[in-house]
């Protein structure tokens, strides 16, 4: 098994998905300007992407070990990047409703066999850890090029021309360029095959048994409120920054950015950081951090003003504080991930990243409809501040994991020593 061009490709994949599943806030803003939709009608692009990830996590997740996680990832990018084809030749709002449940399908796929394949490429729960923490930063650096590949192919002068629609071209070559790569790769995948699922009947049984245990669903509750917050930040701060700090589209895509940027060096920090302190209070104080930034910085939005020559070194202060929850945001999905993950037996890891990736679809796609409508009815600053709602909960949640932990005799990643 050549274990570094693995996690090369690991890596390239989901980099390239980072950049599709995060461009639905940049493709919201343009799709209202060159089609004419309005909010919640644009808002169902979030559908579109996260009902098939669910539908498909659940169909899919308990067979993936037969298919094979590689092969899986290499035919998630083959249907992600023709869909990226269309969308240049048949540039429609139709076109994108279809390339979005394609990244849907096709992202159930392949975080699934990512996720699994950590556990057959790791040995420990420390380096277990060590690289989902790894994986999930480069994810936030595809999020950074995301927003600014984007801008480049947008018309400054002429929000609404649809030219914007030539960066599928990029984005399919490079879903071909990471299949290359995973061709030549290789990974041993027989320790996944053992208690692998033969019938729906056994893979609906097998999550079924992952459910009742308090620690999962604990878990999958607190993963479901993470993409609650993290979606309508991530999806609405483009839209946020052009029609509530009055940015230009352009420029108001590309400060979003600064959110994917303090998330990838929030993961770098929190890795650090894991070896000094226990998981489970560097998690709380994340929390009580994106309150307490959301409850200060949002005044300023709301008196924030802008002239026509407002650039990078004249833009609100706002647009650049309310990002920075990014870097608290950071250490909070992967570390509950790796703690779930790293508590499991290894075939049992894609069924329970089945059950991972479609609580994490439904958050997304309730809270960027939440985030829509409330934006709609009642403006960008009432939307964000919704978020400490949910915020809250998941203080609750953590309380609770942490004793479920506990209980099973679970060590966080990268913890001291002793530290649950």
């Amino acid at each position: 098994m050549n274990r570094y061009r693995m996690i090369a490709a690991l890596a390239t994949i989901y980099m390239v998905f980072a950049i599709l599943l995060n461009s639905v806030g940049t493709v919201i803003l343009q799709s209202i300007h060159t089609f004419g939709i309005d909010k919640p009608q644009a808002s169902l692009l979030e559908l579109f992407k996260d009902l098939p990830i669910a539908v498909t996590s659940f169909l899919v997740a308990s067979f993936l070990p037969k298919l094979g996680y590689r092969r899986a990832m290499m035919l998630a990018l083959v249907i992600v990047g023709g869909a990226c084809a269309l969308m240049p030749l048949y540039p429609s709002f139709h076109t994108t409703e279809l390339l979005f449940t394609c990244v849907g399908v096709s992202f159930a796929l392949a975080k699934v066999s990512v996720y699994s394949s950590i556990g057959l490429l790791t040995h420990d729960k420390a380096e277990h850890g060590r690289l989902t923490n790894t994986i999930e930063g480069l994810f936030m650096l595809g999020v950074l090029a995301s927003g600014w590949l984007f801008s480049a192919f947008i018309d400054h002068a002429n929000p609404e021309n649809p030219s914007w629609f030539n960066v599928y071209w990029v984005l399919s070559a490079m879903c071909f360029a990471t299949v290359a790569l995973l061709w030549g790769a290789t990974l041993d995948e027989s320790a996944a095959h053992g208690g692998m699922a033969s019938s729906m009947g056994q893979a609906l049984r097998q999550m079924y048994r992952l459910l009742m245990r308090t620690l999962v669903y604990v878990f999958l509750l607190s993963a479901f409120l993470y993409v609650l917050i993290e979606q309508s930040f991530s999806t609405w701060l483009p839209t946020f920054n052009n029609e509530i700090l009055k940015l230009p589209n352009a420029m108001s895509i590309q400060m979003a950015s600064i959110l994917a940027g303090a998330t990838a060096l929030g993961r770098i920090v929190a890795g650090q950081l894991l070896r000094r302190m226990p998981w489970h209070v560097l998690l709380n104080l994340c929390v009580v951090g994106m309150g307490t930034l959301i409850v200060l910085v949002l005044p300023l939005a709301r008196e924030a003003t802008v002239t026509a020559d407002t650039g990078w070194f004249n833009a609100p202060l706002a647009a650049y504080l309310i990002p920075l929850i990014g870097l608290l945001m950071a250490p909070i999905y992967p570390v509950i991930n790796s703690v779930a993950l790293s508590s499991l037996p290894k075939p049992a890891h894609a069924a329970m990243t089945g059950l991972i990736v479609i609580f994490s679809a439904l958050g997304g796609t309730l809270g960027s409809r939440i985030t829509a409508i409330v934006f709609s009815s009642f403006g960008g600053i009432h939307a964000f501040y919704f978020s400490l709602l949910p915020m809250t909960l998941i203080l609750v949640t953590l309380f609770f994991f942490k004793r479920e932990t506990d209980r099973a005799g679970v060590p966080g990643p990268l913890a001291p020593e002793g530290a649950a």
